[in-house]
């Protein structure tokens, strides 16, 4: 299981950034995404309104309380895995086949508490990135390119791959 948390959700700042974690998160595999900050409706809808017509298991939810969600996440058998900039090489991460990942993105400055809390602090790269981004390599490097082809169940709509123009299946 692939479970991610986005922390410090702004919805004036990043309306658009936080859903496309959600996005990111979805088509690579992940099954929800809860995120902390302010609670947003218009996000929640819209993120529930792609997996109703795209398909797939992928739920988001509010969260006030992160700390005690990444506490339990650990003694729940969760690897957590911060992504940062300043944290250790991608590289220095070694999956285990089966595991349950919790994977935490960041918005606004995160706190110490959440470094010395997980249980990697992992790095794409140690220059200024986006969360989106760095999230998206990491789930591609951790799943390996199967993810790319990923069948969704109880689709509505489905993107056909061609080398012009665009065409959807409806269900």
């Amino acid at each position: 299981m692939i479970e991610i948390l986005r922390l410090g959700h702004r919805i004036s700042r990043d309306k658009r950034i936080s859903t496309h974690v959600c996005l990111v998160s979805r088509a690579l595999g992940a099954n929800k995404l809860y995120y902390s900050g302010q609670k947003d409706s218009s996000m929640d809808e819209s993120v529930c309104k792609i997996v109703k017509d795209f398909g797939g298991n992928f739920n988001v939810e509010y969260i006030k309380d992160y700390i005690h969600l990444i506490e339990s996440k650990k003694k729940n058998g969760f690897k957590v895995i911060h992504l940062t900039a300043y944290g250790q090489g991608l590289k220095s991460f070694s999956k285990t086949k089966g595991e349950d990942i919790f994977v935490i993105v960041g918005g606004e400055k995160v706190p110490k508490e959440v470094f010395d809390l997980v249980d990697y602090n992992l790095a794409i790269t140690n220059q200024p990135h986006s969360e989106v981004s760095a999230l998206g390599i990491f789930l591609y490097e951790y799943q390996g390119s199967k993810i790319l082809t990923k069948d969704f169940k109880n689709f509505k709509l489905k993107i056909i791959p061609q080398k012009n123009g665009k065409k959807v299946l409806e269900k």
